[in-house]
């Protein structure tokens, strides 16, 4: 059992309540998408919201293996509408950004408490935010290159399709390590 100081526990479950509502707000994404005929960007933000449930479930259980219970949060609603997928794609960046400053900053405190299991913990993290950010970046380039055009949305939809399908094939292959 792991001493998690009052500080480290109560920023932990902060971070369980911005991992619920990215994956929420993934999910909304997700049936906005569907609603636009953009079935290539639905799949890809389903993956999205599964993937922050599995990421707040982690902290759930590194909190419960550490003897604390953790708070399961209230979770606000997410947008359910956007004037674009343009629109949609940097809104996930901007979550995405705030996502990872606050990994940062358990990251921070950790270091300050003097809290090494935490600070090991949270490194997984901060992985794979920069990975996430990474991939929302080389889609908003490719929607700059495609444009708005006529048959953009399609293009769109067929390059984030690729995207998808590449990380799926990545974390198979990881698995199979």
């Amino acid at each position: 059992m792991v001493d998690l100081s009052k500080k480290v526990i109560h920023a932990l479950n902060n971070q369980i309540s911005y991992e619920a509502y990215a994956s929420n707000f993934y999910l909304a994404l997700a049936f906005w998408c569907d609603d636009q005929g953009l079935q290539g960007c639905k799949q890809f933000f389903m993956r999205q919201s599964d993937e922050e449930r599995m990421h707040m479930l982690k902290i759930f259980e590194y909190l419960s293996e550490s003897g604390v219970y953790p708070t399961t949060p209230a979770i606000e609603q997410p947008p359910l509408s956007y004037d674009s997928i343009q629109e949609a794609f940097q809104k996930v960046f901007e979550q995405e950004r705030k996502v990872t400053n606050a990994i940062h900053e358990i990251v921070k405190l950790s270091d300050a408490e003097k809290d090494y299991n935490t600070l090991n913990f949270m490194q997984w993290y901060v992985e794979e935010q920069r990975e996430e950010e990474a991939v929302i970046r080389t889609i908003l380039d490719r929607i700059k290159v495609i444009g708005a055009g006529g048959q953009s949305l399609y293009y769109i939809d067929k390059e984030v399709e690729k995207i998808n399908t590449g990380i799926v094939a990545a974390e198979a292959a990881e698995g199979e390590e």
